[in-house]
């Protein structure tokens, strides 16, 4: 996770893809044919095809961040591990983590001290390499071995000296939007003497220089999607600080806060029960959006209604590590987790067969992977984006799915600008832009990225699985993606991580559909008969 939020958001609004009319905060449970967005048709499907059924109470695994679970919107929906008493300090349920009431956090350490911060995986795969080969030219070496590990350096070296290249660029443009915001806001707030800017404050003010206007213009682009200008100024902020820490830094140790051995692979009980930890705001998010209770009339309504979120803190601000994934996986599954979502990804997986295997352990106990497709507008077909259904022996597992993000009005720009695609590795798209969920402390906000795309999926996947128990993962996948809505497969689309490039919808992935609920349960009450 690289604070691909505020970074995913900027990149619509910058794109000036905003809409005019503004979106309902609900848009992604909606249905297109009846409220013209790009919806899974949630509010449909309960209204239309399970009023007076029978479900189960399933658990879905949020491997993320954290997760704020006294949230007013999610406290009545956390799971609460049965054979654990809470802050007695003893592992009563001899699972091996003391206290884990909602969850466990892997980034900590017994103490309570968390990891909020992490550098990427590329910075640590060409540290590793650097100390090694750094003062080497390849007439040094001597095996086979050795020759190709240099070789495979080179690369390593020329991918980690162009993220520095690009990463500098990047920070320079966000303080240079940061500053237009931020002349704008100060204009606005001396001129009208107010303490709060208003999205009508920024309409009515003429902006002049070019670098205002451009300030105007993202600000408002931003309001009209539901974020307040000061808040877009404080996300900047953040995003601006957290790349320009510890992502690249190559003498950066945050790890030793766990006090675990990190090269032993084998290695399970370490970290500590606070499953919210710092920086919750992305696994908060997610969380609201499978699962937020439905009609409390409090913030918004997750998708699914009988679900239990197990919280797993195993993400940081920067790459989560592969032995934590493995982990968490293993954790949520050993504790009747049956829908894990997995809203991260990375460029490198230098521990790659321990999650495999923990994906495999998944698998084998009949548990579903949600995995956000990634932020990088690139063709994940060529680009791997790691972790990934396709193991290291050629085979991909039946239990994962890719999941790319989808924009709310159904115009060129269908897929987000941002949004990885593939036409071999993503599965299908899912409402991924301004969606509306909790956020930390009874606050909810707007995030777009496929982090916010991969829970919509997970959350039909788990209305699923819980009117209909008996369907298996690779049930759960197949219906998902044979139902999915066609409507924009022949359109011609706007290509991610282009301006104007034109692309047909289908080339974006295996389906070239959207996933739908209402299409879902009907294609499931073919295979199952559904309880009454």
């Amino acid at each position: 996770m690289k604070k691909i939020i505020i970074l995913a958001g900027l990149f619509f609004a910058f794109s000036a893809i905003a809409q005019e009319t503004k979106r309902p905060d609900n848009w992604f449970n909606l249905d297109a044919t009846k409220n013209n967005v790009n919806g899974v048709s949630s509010e449909r499907s309960y209204e239309e095809l399970l009023k007076g059924k029978k479900s189960t109470t399933i658990i879905v695994g949020v491997l993320d961040s954290g997760v704020d679970y006294l949230h007013e919107d999610l406290k009545d929906v956390m799971w609460t591990n049965p054979g654990e008493i809470a802050g007695n300090g003893i592992d009563d349920d001899k699972n091996g983590y003391i206290d884990d009431i909602h969850g466990w956090n892997f980034i900590g350490n017994k103490d309570g001290r968390n990891i909020e911060e992490d550098n990427l995986e590329l910075t640590r795969v060409y540290k590793a390499l650097n100390d090694k080969y750094k003062s080497k030219a390849e007439k040094d070496l001597i095996t086979k071995a050795e020759k190709k590990e240099f070789n495979y350096y080179q690369i390593v070296k020329a991918d980690y000296d162009k993220e520095v290249s690009q990463n500098e660029a990047q920070v320079n443009q966000y303080k240079f939007i940061r500053d237009a915001i931020q002349t704008v806001v100060d204009n606005i707030k001396k001129q009208k003497g107010v303490d709060v800017v208003t999205e009508e404050d920024l309409k009515a003010y003429e902006a002049k220089e070019p670098k205002e206007k451009q300030g105007k213009m993202i600000a408002l682009a931003q309001a009209k999607s539901g974020m307040q200008v000061d808040a877009l100024l404080t996300e900047l902020n953040h995003a601006i600080e957290s790349m320009s820490g510890s992502r690249l830094d190559l003498n950066g140790d945050t790890r030793s806060i766990v006090g675990d051995n990190y090269a032993d692979m084998t290695e399970k009980y370490y970290g500590n029960a606070d499953c919210k930890g710092s920086g919750a705001d992305h696994g908060t998010h997610v969380a609201g959006i499978i699962a937020a209770t439905r009609k409390n009339n409090i913030g918004m309504d997750g998708v699914a209604d009988n679900v239990k979120i197990m919280s797993v803190r195993c993400v940081p601000d920067g790459d989560e590590r592969d032995k934590d994934i493995a982990n968490a996986i293993h954790y949520a599954v050993d504790n009747g987790a049956v829908i894990l979502n997995m809203s991260f990804g990375k460029k490198y997986s230098p521990n790659k067969k321990v999650v495999d295997d923990a994906v495999k352990y998944a698998e084998s106990k009949g548990v579903l992977i949600i995995h956000a497709a990634g932020n990088d507008g690139e063709d994940i077909d060529e680009v791997v984006h790691f972790p990934c259904k396709k193991m290291e022996n050629g085979k991909e597992a039946s239990n994962f799915m890719d999941i790319g993000a989808l924009s709310w009005k159904p115009e060129d720009q269908i897929a987000a600008p941002f949004s990885n695609y593939g036409v071999k590795t993503v599965d299908v798209f899912a409402p991924g832009v301004d969606i509306h969920s909790t956020v930390p402390e009874g606050k909810y906000a707007d995030f777009s990225g496929t982090s916010m795309a991969a829970p919509v999926a997970a959350g039909v996947a788990a209305v699923l699985k819980s009117y209909f128990p008996e369907l298996t993962p690779k049930q759960l996948k197949k219906i998902l993606m044979k139902s999915s809505v066609k409507t924009y497969k022949d359109k011609k689309v706007i290509k991610p991580g282009t301006k104007d490039e034109l692309i047909e919808f289908k080339e974006l992935s295996k389906t070239g559909g959207i996933i739908n609920l209402y299409e879902a349960i009907k294609m499931a009450q073919g295979m199952i008969k559904i309880k009454s």
